[in-house]
């Protein structure tokens, strides 16, 4: 059974446990298509009302959209484990001798790029889901808006907590030229994107007070 297909409970009971996966990536991953599903709600909420008829078009559009990424990051939870578990098996090679040192030093700057592309595809598509999140805001119906403020903020959450997950495998890769520009990308999306999702929180909860 796919971690995805796990009920709710199941999930967070193997997060709990001392199994080396489902991590830290996984679940910014699922956080994520949770925030994305909670925009998409405000869109489905908002179909069919007369009030928006003239955005009906550009909810569509969002709804398409959004259901596009909750796809993508489910499958995202499921990539973080594959990559992860021959990481986890690296970890305890054998150093005994110089050739297994160097065997070792190989797979793992191996494993720690492979690790490396599940969560920046996690800050991506997050990065487009605050985008959508925005458009939301603005034209989704005013009764469900307080559920964009919490789909932001879980973005955003997955987003910061994605690029955790590649600082710490940059941390540890031979190649540091490498790892210093998968770190720039990393900052600058979340430079970018964190902020974003403050500012739309912000006016979200601005027209709740």
């Amino acid at each position: 059974m796919s971690y995805t297909d796990k009920s709710c409970s199941d999930f967070i009971e193997v997060l709990a446990s001392k199994a080396p996966v489902p991590g830290g990536g996984g679940a910014a991953a699922l956080v994520g298509a949770v925030g994305v599903a909670l925009g998409n709600m405000v869109g489905s909420l908002t179909m069919g009302k007369p009030r928006y008829a003239e955005v009906q078009a550009d909810i569509i559009e969002l709804k398409a959209a959004a259901n596009v990424l909750q796809t993508v990051l489910l499958e995202l939870v499921e990539r973080d484990a594959e990559v992860f578990e021959p990481l986890s098996r690296a970890y305890g090679m054998p150093t005994e001798t110089p050739e297994q040192v160097l065997e070792k030093k190989q797979v793992m700057e191996l494993c720690l790029r492979k690790c490396c592309t599940v969560p920046i595809e996690i800050m991506e598509c997050c990065a487009e889901a605050i985008e959508l999140h925005e458009q939301f805001a603005e034209k989704g119906t005013a009764l469900a808006v307080s559920d964009v403020g919490c789909g932001v903020l879980c973005c955003k959450a997955a987003l910061q907590a994605a690029s955790l997950n590649i600082f710490i495998n940059t941390s540890f890769m031979s190649d540091q030229e490498y790892a210093q520009e998968l770190n720039r990308q990393t900052d600058a999306l979340v430079s970018e994107y964190a902020a974003k999702a403050d500012r739309i929180f912000e006016a979200v909860a601005d027209r709740l007070t």
